[in-house]
């Protein structure tokens, strides 16, 4: 090359450089080999003076071609870490060159891992990372955007200025740019300029932590730091079934469940006050309480009430509160609402110390449009469908995943991953899934694309679920993956090898708007709705199911489960505790919503406490005290749990007193044989003298009952049991005479014989 055609070749290179327009910065920045010698360039926008630390010596880089382009021609390569001193504006400081570090990060098998989607630990790979290379210490950045004219790391170290760090184009599209000497904690966001020219600014895609919204820049944050205590738990999890086990869960949000107040920060471990967290401008004066004061405060509770496991509304980053966390923007990143990484690994640690499992609600069916988000990311639909009509919630507002394409699964897969590696959770539970297998959900006719069989099946969806499922389990097998699916898509909790999506329980969405149907309405009327209490059974082995009382239930004018119910407080208390008795009694795992256990009066609000004050009141107290002794006859009694998936585990005893909506059935459990008598009795009427039959003879002991004055009932009962006697009904030759107060639920055990 001649010096001219040289000196415009740089001139041009630098030009492209400072209009942010360059994929290859390697191939003009750092050393450059060149015959016998070599040329060292640094690029250094807005420099004064620029001076080469070599080894001992001391070179003054010159500017010719471009002002920004400081280079020098030396007979031998430099020191591999070699300096620049610089001189900006008055201000002088010494800096490694981020463009002497050239070896790739992503290799050769992890990009391939990645491009057919398989790359299950992409993160190690992906995002920013903390890392010593070649001796000097830094943060690695990697990112794909394959569509991008050009990628730059903006930060608090280049005065969010794009012009000072461009990364180098990998194959595959994947750019990477190693900065010597940066922090962490240190913000950080990816400036993307578009093949038309236009710039975005973007958080990471795969960053691991965020800004406090409405802030939104990513925050270098360190992995594998955090000391566990929690292996034992992790071992014996993924040792056994969890479906052989009793699950009651406790769905939450824990910036509405409880909130400090900004008179009374919280203090860290070291003594410094910390800067609170608003919980919203219609709550002045509080703030949201940090994951250490929630391990004080809420595991103790959740404890005490004896619930299984927390479910957590998604902890992922999101900007808007008001989307209750189902809008993510930063999916490898918990929320910095209520503090920083390790203390969320804290708070899960505390629960597993405590024998609380925790799930996380995850939602891998759609994503916001915010502009520092997914959306649009490199300048096309990279991470979204760019038809509308396959691509759009246009109800929600929000984008779908093109799950057809390898990049974008893994992204989502190995999230799943991570979350269950890195923050040891013990399930997700997957939103919204009925919205990821049609393709014409919520949308009218003509506004959405049929499968190429001409179906409305998103086939791609479900293969994205069956690998997520089988991923999953492989890693993990001991883990909770519960569907929340609407419809009656076959197979939800069936094997992937069967063809199933692979979840292991699904949540009974018929039994819930079954029941919430059933008791809302005047208990005269529900004779002729007895079938709304015993269809479920009709189904009940097609799948695993978890029966849920969810946050969905309790807002946009639902009212609150308590105010579900007709009739004055008397009825509504007594309808409640009904409701919950019979829920824990019946076939399949439990889950209900935060405020439920003591009888929320209000309707759920994202920006409020629950209504904790009620809990002055005896008739709260009641529900509260049920639900604790709920949950210690459900864990103590296997017959509640143990054949949940099996026809063994349950048959009923009298289905057809729709006169009295009366029901009877028993729960068995086929290890020890032992088995429980349930009687509900779902009218305000007491029955005095009310026979069922029993399938052996011997004294029925009372261990439950729903009526009892320690709930708020009127305790009506049976005095402690009923001997049976030789009364045929029911096609049992012995039964038992009871006493059923009004509204109630009842329990029995035979004392003496097994059946």
């Amino acid at each position: 090359m001649t010096t001219s055609l040289k000196v415009d070749w740089l001139a041009e290179e630098g030009r492209r450089l400072e209009e942010c327009k360059h994929d290859n910065p390697f191939g003009v920045l750092g050393v450059q080999v060149q015959g016998d010698n070599c040329v060292v360039r640094v690029w250094m926008p807005e420099a004064d003076e620029v001076v080469l630390i070599n080894k001992k010596s001391e070179i003054a880089l010159s500017n010719p071609n471009h002002p920004w382009i400081f280079e020098a021609i030396l007979a031998s390569k430099p020191d591999q870490n070699y300096r620049a001193r610089v001189k900006r504006g008055g201000i002088e400081h010494t800096q490694y060159d981020p463009w002497s570090f050239r070896e790739e990060w992503m290799g050769e098998v992890d990009r391939h891992l990645f491009a057919e989607g398989n790359h299950h630990h992409i993160w190690k790979r992906m995002g920013s990372h903390l890392c010593e290379r070649e001796g000097v210490n830094g943060v690695m950045f990697c990112l794909w955007a394959p569509n991008a004219r050009s990628v730059s790391v903006i930060g608090e170290l280049n005065s969010w200025d794009g012009r000072h760090h461009p990364m180098q184009k990998r194959l595959g599209g994947i750019w990477e740019l190693f900065i010597p000497e940066l922090k962490e904690k240190s913000l950080y966001k990816y400036e993307i300029r578009t093949q038309e020219g236009h710039c975005y600014q973007k958080a990471d895609p795969y960053g691991f932590e965020q800004e406090v919204r409405p802030a939104k820049s990513s925050i270098i944050s360190k992995l594998d730091c955090y000391k566990w205590n929690d292996e034992k738990w992790v071992e014996n999890r993924d040792k056994s079934n969890p479906l052989d086990k009793p699950i009651s869960v406790y769905e939450m949000h824990l910036g509405s469940w409880m909130h400090g107040s900004e008179d009374d920060p919280f203090i860290e471990s070291n003594g410094n006050a910390r800067k609170p967290v608003p919980a919203a401008d219609l709550k002045p004066g509080t703030r949201l309480l940090t994951y250490p004061e929630l391990s004080e405060k809420l595991i103790p509770y959740i404890k005490e009430r004896g619930f299984t496991h927390i479910e957590l509304m998604p902890i992922s980053e999101h900007p808007f509160d008001g989307s209750w966390g189902y809008q993510v923007t930063g999916w490898y990143a918990p929320t910095s609402r209520y503090g920083d990484p390790d203390e969320f690994r804290a708070f899960i640690d505390k629960c597993h110390t405590e024998g609380i499992g925790v799930i996380l609600d995850w939602v891998p069916g759609h994503f916001p449009k915010d502009s520092h988000g997914l959306a649009f990311f490199d300048g096309s639909h990279l991470y979204e469908h760019s038809d509308p009509r396959i691509g759009e919630h246009k109800e929600w507002g929000t984008l779908i995943f093109n799950y057809s394409r390898n990049e974008v699964r893994n992204f989502l897969v190995a999230n799943l991953v991570f979350w269950f590696e890195q923050f040891h959770i013990d399930g997700i539970r997957v939103d919204a899934v009925a919205s990821m297998l049609y393709r014409d959900y919520l949308r009218p006719e003509g506004e959405w694309i049929p499968n190429k069989n001409g179906g409305n099946e998103n086939t791609e969806a479900v293969q994205f679920l069956q690998q997520a499922n089988h991923v999953l389990f492989e890693h993990f097998p001991g883990a909770l993956s519960i569907a929340e699916e609407s419809t009656t898509w076959p197979g939800v909790t069936k094997p992937t090898d069967c063809g199933g999506l692979g979840f292991n329980l699904k949540w009974n969405m018929g039994w819930m708007h079954d029941m919430l149907d059933y008791f809302e309405i005047d208990p005269w009327f529900r004779q002729f709705h007895q079938n709304n209490i015993t269809f479920s059974i009709c189904y009940n082995y097609t799948e695993n199911f978890m029966l849920a009382l969810s946050h969905d239930e309790v807002v946009h004018g639902k009212s609150h489960l308590l105010h579900k119910m007709p009739g004055d407080d008397w009825r509504k208390y007594a309808n409640t505790r009904a409701l919950l008795a019979y829920m824990w009694t019946h076939p399949g795992k439990k889950t209900i919503f935060m405020g439920m256990e003591f009888g929320q009066r209000d309707e759920w609000n994202v920006w409020d406490d629950l209504q904790w004050n009620l809990l002055e009141y005896e008739p709260h107290k009641g529900i509260q005290r049920l639900i604790d002794d709920l949950n210690k006859l459900y864990k103590s009694q296997p017959a509640l749990w143990k054949n949940d998936f099996d026809e063994y585990g349950f048959q009923w005893i009298d289905c057809t007193d729709n006169k009295n909506s009366v029901i009877s059935f028993m729960r068995r459990e086929n290890v020890s044989g032992e088995w429980l008598i349930i009687v509900a009795n779902f009218t305000p009427e007491a029955h005095p003298n009310y026979r069922i039959g029993v399938p052996v003879e011997g004294f029925y002991k009372e261990i439950f009952n729903t009526d009892s004055e320690e709930y708020g009932g009127s305790n009506t009962g049976n005095m402690g049991g009923k001997n049976s006697e030789k009364w045929n009904i029911h096609d049992y030759k012995d039964s038992i005479d009871l006493s059923l107060p009004p509204l109630s639920v009842l329990v029995f055990k035979h004392e003496t014989s097994k059946i």
